[in-house]
């Protein structure tokens, strides 16, 4: 099936409606476990005769669907991940990239025949969305305030098809670091995450589900993630769990290309960008799980790290495979750390933002 495929129309003025008792002084910003605190309002657009509907932004509540909902019975969703921040200096709040969420947002649209979300839909909710609840972004070292838009199949229809109706929608809630610490993980080579032609690439809620059980399986062996291997041959690096995958293999960074059936992730292309203007050599292209295995053995292997939206760099001091463990000393990381801060340094306005990558909310 194609995808539908819409004018970017201009949605007309969001409507607002505020909450009548603000949740804030109840929010513990010393303890903000990810994912698990909301602010006091969301955006809701729906779709339907092939058009959007008027926007609005409400208090934060449940929402009434159908049983018979597309969304729960063909799986037609998709959703984003992003932050806003305060500057360092608190003089204003800012997004990060935001376009290309959009963007990534719409590819996946189409890969699962939906509506693409129009610009002024996704950047104008968003901004008055975080204006309206500037209060719940935490100004501690590591936290952010998280986004996640997100878009659903709604037709009350039990039928395989493509949806008529859907629904768009974004919550956004404080948050603390998603991990924290290095982690281990596992290299699965029974269960498979996604491979060439399918969904991989699409940040869709399917590809998420299938990844639930084996990641399980692998915590009750002590690893705190997954490290997924291709779905064609089994043996080339994939991801991590939530998180795309680096290598620095005689001081080179190395990463797999994306190829359908990765994540096009924008912290990824970030660091990418950044370790280049640093001098670092990367190369993106398919490793073999032997290649890694062998640069460990010969010390060639020194760094291993996963980036992403929600953990940003996060080092990885472990990694098993058919029984065995490799260790590495995360606290010898010199890559690492060094493209993190540059990173996030650009995030929070502390260096001069020189890739065009800052989107000033307020």
């Amino acid at each position: 099936m194609s995808a539908q495929v819409i004018e970017m129309e201009t949605i007309p003025s969001i409507e607002i409606e505020t909450t009548k008792e603000s949740k804030l002084s109840k929010i513990d910003f010393d303890n903000m476990p990810f994912g698990k605190t909301f602010s006091d309002h969301m955006l809701i657009c729906e779709y339907y005769d092939g058009k959007w509907q008027t926007a609005k932004i409400q208090p934060y509540q449940n929402i009434s669907l159908s049983p018979a909902c597309n969304v729960f019975h063909y799986g037609q969703a998709i959703f984003e991940g992003m932050k806003a921040y305060y500057k360092a200096d608190e003089s204003g709040i800012v997004l990060f990239r935001p376009k290309k969420n959009l963007e990534r947002l719409n590819k996946s649209a189409h890969r699962m025949s939906m509506p693409e979300v129009p610009e002024s839909l996704f950047m104008d909710g968003i901004n008055k969305l975080i204006e309206l609840d500037k209060d719940f972004i935490p100004k501690t070292a590591g936290s952010s305030l998280y986004i996640r838009p997100f878009l659903i199949g709604t037709e009350p229809f039990i039928g395989v098809r493509t949806s008529d109706r859907y629904l768009f929608m974004v919550i956004i809630g404080p948050t603390g670091p998603y991990y924290g610490e290095a982690i281990s993980v596992l290299v699965h080579d029974t269960y498979i995450r996604a491979t060439k032609g399918g969904y991989g690439s699409a940040k869709a809620a399917g590809n998420y589900a299938g990844t639930l059980y084996p990641v399980e399986l692998a915590k009750k062996m002590g690893y705190k993630d997954v490290l997924w291997l291709d779905g064609e041959h089994k043996k080339y690096a994939n991801e991590v769990g939530t998180m795309n995958i680096f290598f620095v293999i005689d001081g080179k960074l190395v990463t797999p290309n994306t190829d359908g059936s990765i994540l096009e992730g924008i912290t990824r292309d970030s660091i990418i960008t950044i370790a280049r203007d640093l001098g670092y050599t990367v190369e993106e292209r398919p490793i073999d799980i032997e290649e890694i295995i062998a640069a460990h053995e010969t010390g060639k292997l020194t760094e291993m790290f996963g980036t992403g939206t929600a953990a940003v760099v996060n080092p990885i001091n472990r990694f098993g495979y058919k029984g065995k463990d490799y260790l590495l000393d995360d606290t010898a990381f010199v890559i690492a750390p060094r493209v993190k801060t540059a990173l996030v340094n650009i995030q929070k306005c502390i260096d001069q933002d020189k890739f065009g990558w800052i989107t000033t909310v307020i």
